[in-house]
């Protein structure tokens, strides 16, 4: 009884009928098994699956092993405010496509996709569309015509480990592993009913109060938005400025390791998360920000909760300014430029990792004439991405890449 009673009141919120959802033992795995089922339901269709490029890491993983086993995959670029075009998810489906995923919104810099026009592409091509909504079905239901639906309690407040998975009755569904008798057959194992009720509860409750919560979380990630590039120099704020979820803003800072950032606000009180390769183990930036071609040094995202106080946000703004200054002190960042007359400069930045190579760049610039050339030669991976999103804010042509012995040489011009 508790089960079913849970089971309703998360499809009500969802806005499907309660025999169309099962709950899993985590986001994640409702995407996999997701993928999965509607890849081998759908295989006589074709192997070709679509993402986006800005996908949680979930559906790439899934998306990989997909192609492992020998199945196409087309990933969707998105633009600088990290967005697909619903023409270009058209002009991406194929007649052997089975399946296409979409977020609802961005886990990293909160754009909101344009789920409802690309489902009703998706709609008439046959083609059935899985929407990941982990991170926005606390604000509200999706809209437009998907087929598949994922979703994690622990990103609207519930308890870690619950998560759900809707299938859209009429879509072809294959559940892949041993037969269970549980869930429809779509999730194995035992239901951890205590957890099950505490998400369903809570994603009530955060709906109760998410649309008058969300006009005061977005007045205060404005003011972040609008405050801090005028707070902190050599600032890109990313993200779509409009179409958004309301309680995250995303920004980067030009000659600032993200790692050593983070470090300062959390001893000032704040913790946030960032997309930067410096806080990455893998050392290479965020495929969110690489798809977007924004700039990753110095990434900060915040994420600002149900109950955010005004005073907190206001304390930040104070605190922000001082911590990345200190950064761009310990770091050398540039302060002065000088000119001379080489039409040439070589900058060797082998070994030396994010944001040292733009450093270095930005401190040479000025010492080659308009229309001279500096050449970076680097091996961080984040390089590759960094030095174009530099040129960019700085008005600097980035000329390209070229082969060097060791690591990348990028060249760059001087505009002004």
């Amino acid at each position: 009884m508790l089960l079913d009673a849970a089971r309703e009141a998360a499809a009500e919120a969802v806005g499907c009928r309660a025999d169309e959802l099962v709950f899993t033992s985590s986001g994640t795995k409702a995407v996999h098994s997701g993928v999965a089922g509607v890849l081998a339901g759908r295989r006589r269709v074709g192997r070709h699956l679509m993402v986006s490029a800005v996908e949680h890491s979930s559906v790439l993983h899934a998306a990989d092993v997909h192609e492992a086993g020998g199945g196409a995959v087309t990933q969707v670029p998105v633009d600088r405010a990290g967005a697909v075009s619903v023409q270009g998810f058209a002009d991406a489906l194929r007649a052997d496509t089975a399946l296409a995923c979409l977020q609802s919104a961005n886990h990293e810099v909160g754009t909101e996709q344009p789920v409802a026009e690309v489902a009703g592409v998706c709609r008439e091509a046959g083609v059935p569309l899985l929407v990941d909504a982990a991170q926005s079905l606390g604000w509200g239901p999706v809209e437009g015509d998907w087929s598949v639906l994922t979703g994690s309690a622990h990103k609207w407040g519930g308890p870690s480990g619950v998560g759900l998975l809707v299938v859209r009755k009429g879509v072809r569904f294959a559940a892949q592993g041993p037969a269970d008798e549980r869930e429809s057959g779509r999730a194995a194992g035992f239901e951890n009913i205590p957890a099950i009720v505490a998400a369903a509860a809570s994603l009530r409750a955060v709906r109760a109060e998410a649309a008058q919560e969300a006009v005061r979380l977005r007045e205060l990630t404005e003011r972040i938005r609008a405050q801090v590039p005028g707070l902190v120099p050599d600032v890109e704020v990313v993200g779509d400025p409009v179409r958004r979820l309301p309680g995250i803003v995303t920004f980067s800072c030009l000659y600032v390791d993200g790692e050593t950032l983070l470090h300062e606000l959390d001893r000032a009180g704040f913790s946030v998360s960032s997309g930067s390769s410096c806080t990455s183990s893998t050392l290479t930036p965020s495929h969110v920000l690489r798809a977007m071609g924004v700039l990753s040094e110095g990434n900060v995202r915040v994420s600002l909760p149900f109950g955010t106080a005004a005073e907190d946000v206001e304390r930040f703004l104070e605190v922000l300014p001082g911590a990345v200054a200190g950064v761009r002190e310990k770091l050398g960042a540039p302060t002065t430029e000088t000119v001379v007359r080489d039409d040439v400069l070589v900058v060797d930045s082998l070994g030396k990792l994010c944001p040292i190579p733009v450093i270095e760049l930005a401190k040479v610039i000025g010492d080659v004439p308009v229309g001279g050339l500096v050449r970076v030669i680097a091996d961080d991976e984040a390089a590759r991405l960094d030095i174009p999103a530099w040129c960019e804010m700085r008005g600097q042509e980035y000329v390209g890449e070229e082969p060097a012995t060791e690591g990348t040489a990028y060249l760059v011009r001087r505009v002004s």
